[in-house]
């Protein structure tokens, strides 16, 4: 299942006929007639507008200003780095702000997104014409001082053609500096170059009206929040095949960035997970079907054309050129193989690892860390995979207690979230009965999601492990237990931040109900009706779950987040629920903090790891880069040259893996410990290039220093709630 799409996604809901407002060029009585397209596209458009106004959680007003919003998100879809549209291309398209709100919600009026496509096109034949002269008749000399300012998300749109040309010129220059810092030869860089800008126009011009109609109202559903959304018939389909866990593909969720197509998450358990070869953030530039074939270039497709590329048969192989998200720059490409396989709900199921832990004075705890990718509820059968996680969870638990663990670590940090009601019956295996999640409709109501079973599983120390990836369920349940002061959250800075709930409304069924007959499939709206809200008040939204104590990571980046996404609902609290804190945690958290504070300061792996996060802000933060040739290299040189230290240091002062078993639900019942843990092998990858060795040591199992920190906190904290000290884990 796609993680992101999995999120708090909520039944179809019955929606009032009082949310529909039609006009007389409806028959409502006797035998309604079929629409033609174009009215089925007005009374599309219509209840759109309406059920986002009556039905999103904000209730907003799609009034003239909200409509300047949208109008600014159609335009920025299409030309979100204005490099395209002209100034006075804006100017012209500002006059229907006035009437656009009226226009949408009264007439169904989308005259204005198939009038700003057609522009749209217009420019972009200019721009391959001069691009494709330029390739033709241009010198590309790399040697003076400029530099390109890649980031234009918030430039101005070019003055005239002129400025746009100069825009044009150098993104050219840019572009052909990457393929040839990449070891492209001359012709290669032209034929590739030639090939994206009129792949583009080509791609684009395929659209329909109908087409057009999805762009220009998913712009519209998203001024009111990043999670709403319209889906035409074609992407609903896509929708329904990504929430299918037999979904075959790579098992990674895509977004589209500047023209990038970067990978937002990956699915645990899936290929690309599995295979240790992408990670969140790499950029996927280039695909193929086939060894030795080269590579259908991606940069500037529209996304759903690429993930149509990427998707593919169980069993079969697919060829990506990736820029890995820890570059030098975007010249470093990577060439990697995946095996698209199903995405089974037994790999996602609940595991975990019993390991035995330094404690000085030569002696040993045995503590146990349970992996949760994901909060899965009745799918499956008994053989094929997983039903409830929690009762999963509690078969582990109940092994791990007869290991003797003195501690337990509860590992969320890839759970994108899942089942609320699991979540909820999770979190009731560390507390008594109690609130653990409150959710707020858009009518204002309350329902407070309760652990009914006066029962507690396991009382002991428990540290909760997160990330920014951890979205959702993950954040009700980290968010309950460090309410409760049941457990120690450790890990990235905050949460995701995504606290709301989205139902979908099919908008054919609304329209039947009305006694409208669409002439086509109208789709379906996503839209956000509800809030989650901790015990005590807090809201998840935004803002997340902060951690207790902060250990550094790659993954503690702002850009991995809600706060990173358009028009976020706000981050707010209503009256705590009534609750009987369980206060584990306040006696000790100061200790546990400054105890791990200085071991990270003195842990060199976490020093170098601490370098490469400030480098990846800098480069994240300069949004520019030199065109000077020379000067790259040497960078990509003096680069490589420390990457390659790092890397020797760090085996250098290598330690051996303490003594870790397995536990998995199929083996929580046998006596004892019996299965040792092994990292799984990575696949074959058949693309993979001089640095895929390096990758390995660089990200293997051995050096997860998050986790490392974690059970030395856990350690801490274990000896603490006793009354004794601990030495630091070697």
């Amino acid at each position: 299942m796609n993680p992101l799409l999995r999120r708090s996604i909520v039944p179809v809901v019955s929606l009032s006929a009082a949310l529909v407002t039609t006009s007389g060029a409806f028959n409502l009585f006797g035998d309604p007639e079929p629409l033609d397209a174009k009215a089925t596209d007005a009374a599309t458009t219509m209840l759109t507008s309406k059920i986002l106004e009556q039905s999103q959680f904000a209730h907003q007003e799609l009034d003239e200003k909200l409509a300047g919003r949208f109008l600014d998100r159609y335009l920025d879809t299409l030309d979100g780095n204005r490099m395209v549209f002209l100034q006075s291309d804006i100017d012209e398209f500002a006059k229907s702000r006035a009437k656009l709100a009226d226009a949408t919600r009264s007439d169904g009026d989308s005259s204005l997104a198939h009038t700003i496509f057609k522009r749209y096109l217009e420019r972009l034949d200019e721009r391959v014409a001069f691009i494709s002269d330029m390739l033709k008749t241009g010198k590309f000399d790399f040697t003076g001082d400029e530099t390109f300012n890649y980031d234009r998300k918030d430039a101005p749109h070019p003055a005239d053609i002129a400025a746009a040309k100069a825009i044009w010129t150098q993104q050219l220059r840019y572009e052909y500096l990457q393929e040839k810092l990449a070891g492209k030869k001359e012709e290669q860089i032209q034929k590739t170059l030639g090939n994206r800008s009129s792949r583009i126009a080509d791609t684009m011009r395929k659209f329909d009206d109908k087409a057009v109609l999805e762009i220009y109202l998913e712009s519209l559903a998203q001024v009111y929040d990043p999670h709403s959304d319209y889906m035409g018939p074609e992407q609903t389909k896509s929708f329904e095949t990504s929430m299918n866990l037999s979904l075959t593909g790579i098992g990674a969720t895509l977004r589209s960035v500047d023209g990038y197509c970067k990978v937002a998450e990956l699915v645990p358990g899936g290929p690309a997970d599995r295979s240790g070869l992408i990670k969140p953030g790499d950029s996927i530039i280039g695909v193929s079907q086939k060894q030795g074939d080269e590579y259908t270039d991606l940069i500037d497709l529209p996304l759903p054309k690429a993930v149509e590329m990427i998707r593919g048969k169980k069993g079969t192989t697919v060829y990506l050129n990736i820029i890995p998200a820890k570059a030098a720059d975007e010249s470093v490409r990577k060439s990697i193989s995946i095996v698209r396989e199903e995405i089974k709900l037994e790999d996602q199921q609940a595991k975990a690892r019993v390991m035995d832990l330094p404690s000085g004075d030569d002696q040993k705890q045995r503590i146990g860390i349970i992996d949760l990718p994901a909060f899965y509820a009745g799918e499956g059968t008994a053989k094929s995979g997983p039903t409830s996680c929690t009762a999963d969870v509690a078969r582990i638990i109940n092994k791990l207690k007869q290991e003797n663990v003195t501690g337990i670590i509860l590992d969320l940090r890839q759970n994108g979230g899942g089942s609320l009601q699991e979540a909820i019956d999770l979190t009731g295996l560390f507390i008594p009965s109690g609130p653990v999640v409150q959710t707020r409709n858009m009518q204002g109501r309350t329902e407070v999601g309760k652990d009914t079973d006066d029962q507690v599983l396991y009382d002991g120390p428990l540290v909760v492990l997160t990330s920014r990836f951890s979205a959702s369920a993950s954040e009700i349940v980290a968010g309950a237990l460090q309410d409760y002061g049941r457990a120690v959250v450790v890990g990235d800075t905050s949460t995701f931040g995504k606290g709301t709930v989205q139902t979908i409304v099919p908008l054919s069924r609304i329209m039947q109900s009305e006694g409208i007959v669409p002439g086509s499939d109208p789709g379906v709206l996503k839209v956000t009706i509800s809030k989650f809200y901790r015990p005590s008040g807090k809201s998840t939204q935004l803002e997340g779950v902060k951690a207790d104590i902060v250990i550094p990571s790659l993954t503690d980046m702002p850009e991995i987040g809600e706060s990173d996404l358009k028009n976020p609902l706000p981050w707010d609290t209503i009256a705590a629920a009534k609750f009987t804190p369980a206060n584990r945690v306040t006696a000790s958290i100061d200790t546990l903090r400054s105890r791990s504070t200085e071991r990270v300061a003195k842990d060199e792996d976490f020093t170098d790891l601490k370098s490469e996060i400030e480098r990846y802000r800098k480069l994240r933060d300069e949004k520019s880069v030199s065109l000077n040739e020379d000067k790259r290299k040497q960078e990509k040189a003096v680069l490589k040259a420390r990457v390659e230290e790092l890397k020797k240091q760090r085996l250098a002062r290598a330690t051996p893996e303490p003594t870790t078993y397995e536990v998995t639900v199929k083996n929580s019942n046998k006596p004892g410990l019996t299965d040792l843990y092994k990292p799984k092998a990575r696949p074959i990858n058949l693309a993979a290039d001089a640095d895929e060795e390096e990758d390995a040591i660089d990200d293997s199992p051995a050096h997860d220093l998050v986790l490392k920190e974690a059970q030395n906190i856990l350690l801490d904290y274990s000896n603490l709630l006793k009354g004794k000290t601990v030495a630091k884990q070697q």
